[in-house]
């Protein structure tokens, strides 16, 4: 009886893709494969139906299902809500596939903690899967251990600097939102999480080993975890897709790139959820004008407060309305907007870019990091500052842009740092160290590399056999 792992995450294109990349790694190892996705929105089933048909005809080896939100809302208490509605229909599923297959396992997304109590009624070992890097894994676990210690709340604390192992010194205003309210309704709930992080019977990470030593190896030490067992770590990264070349589906914005000199143009992209108001728009774009530079840029429309309908492809921004008057026309030689979306794995590894303005979401990282390319660091939610701190202080691969935690970043910032990053001599350093790690991430991924190494033992641990690398 062939054994099935099965993949259990959410619609989240941030949590979704690296889950897709994991799944057909393990389909390549000869795993049966099946992934499952929880819908988040009822109102969004054509963007979901799209999504998962291009993913299936993709990737036949893998089986997809989807499981429909229960009910409607918003915010993040209605997301742990659907989660846990989500159980029952999961039950259902892994009743369904036992019956023919063995299942060998399920690797649940960070958020999907609500799941590991079915894989323990069911007597399946769980896995987390961990779509962030290392150094934000052991600042979760590590985090109700401060908790405990801090009488204040995060919002309190401002900047005075928290110590984590294996990290930094990191201001308290740069944890995410949620963390900011000790012992609100969120506070508690991911608490909850971070420390059910540690049942898991081990922890699979989009990252390698030499990119975040320090924190893999104090995870590894236990040090985030004090006077308990920390489950083993494996570091499997990066889960980058490779889109296949075809010429004639390639984006204009490719054959923009192709017009441009090598090293040249600034991309800027902020994720699939990060969206401006109009006056920071403005204030990019007057930026992006006055420096000079050759730019792609990758406008949203203004931001809404339901971020999961910013996923909506359809909501594209009416650009003459929201940018500077004459803006596109006057840059029309040297710059180029982009509505919505770029495909942003195949414009990093364009030669033409040289330098990358990014929300320093986890994937982005890896992205970038994979190409070689220099970041600019515009922090907007989660762990994203975190991610910052590392990339500008421990790394030293970015500088950031100042005024990303006030209201408003400064057309003059974007002009100066977009200047830095292209022509100052402190960029030629950050290109070297960035292209040493572009160089590690290629080694890690490689036959008995670091990540190749760490799939292996983690198919050793599900499989219960011994086959060596």
């Amino acid at each position: 009886m062939k054994g099935t792992v099965l993949l259990y995450t959410l619609i989240a294109l941030g949590h979704l893709m690296p889950m897709v990349e994991l799944a057909k790694l393990l389909s390549k190892k000869g795993m049966s494969v099946t992934l499952v996705i929880v819908d988040l929105l009822k109102d969004s089933s054509s963007f979901t139906s799209k999504t998962i048909s291009r993913l299936s005809t993709a990737n036949p080896t893998i089986s997809f299902h989807v499981i429909p939100p229960a009910t409607e809302g918003e915010g993040i208490d209605h997301l742990f809500k659907i989660l846990q509605e989500a159980n029952t229909p999961l039950s259902y599923l892994l009743q369904s596939i036992s019956e023919t297959s063995s299942v060998c396992a399920v690797v649940l997304d960070m958020f999907c903690m609500c799941a590991l109590d079915v894989a323990r009624q069911l007597n399946i070992p769980a896995y987390l899967f961990y779509t962030s890097g290392a150094y934000d894994l052991a600042m979760d676990i590590y985090f109700p251990t401060l908790d405990k210690n801090l009488d204040n709340s995060i919002v309190e604390i401002g900047n005075r600097l928290l110590h984590v192992p294996g990290l930094p010194p990191i201001p308290g205003s740069h944890l995410p939102d949620h963390l900011h309210q000790k012992n609100s309704p969120v506070y508690k709930t991911f608490i909850n999480i971070y420390q059910r992080f540690v049942q898991y019977d081990g922890m699979l990470v989009n990252t390698f080993e030499s990119l975040e030593k320090k924190a893999v190896e104090a995870l590894r030490a236990g040090l985030c975890f004090p006077g308990g067992y920390t489950p083993p770590v494996y570091c499997i990264g990066p889960l980058i897709s490779v889109p296949e070349k075809k010429e004639e589906e390639r984006h204009e914005c490719l054959v923009w790139l192709d017009m441009q000199p090598r090293k040249s143009v600034v991309f800027l992209s902020f994720g699939s959820m990060g969206s401006f108001p109009e006056q920071q728009l403005r204030e990019i774009a007057t930026g992006l004008e006055n420096s000079g530079q050759r730019f792609l840029w990758v406008v949203r429309s203004p931001t809404i407060a339901n971020r999961l309908k910013r996923l909506d492809p359809q909501d594209k921004p009416d650009l003459q309305a929201i940018l500077p008057e004459g803006f596109i026309d006057r840059t029309k030689d040297r710059g180029m907007v982009v509505k919505q979306w770029a495909p942003q794995v195949e414009v990093l590894n364009h030669e033409s870019v040289g330098a990358f303005v990014t929300h320093c979401g986890w994937n982005s990282i890896l992205e970038a990091t994979m190409a070689g390319v220099p970041m600019i660091g515009w922090p907007m939610y989660a762990e994203q500052k975190l991610n910052k701190i590392y990339l500008v202080e421990e790394m030293k691969v970015a500088v950031d842009m100042k005024g990303y935690d006030e209201d408003i970043v400064v057309a003059k910032e974007v002009e100066d740092k977009v200047k830095l990053i292209m022509e100052s001599e402190e960029s030629r350093v950050i290109r070297e160290r960035m292209e040493t790690m572009r160089e590690k991430a290629v080694e890690a991924l490689r036959e008995c590399g670091s990540s190749h190494t760490a799939l292996e033992d983690f198919l050793k641990a599900v499989r219960k056999d011994d086959v060596p690398c």
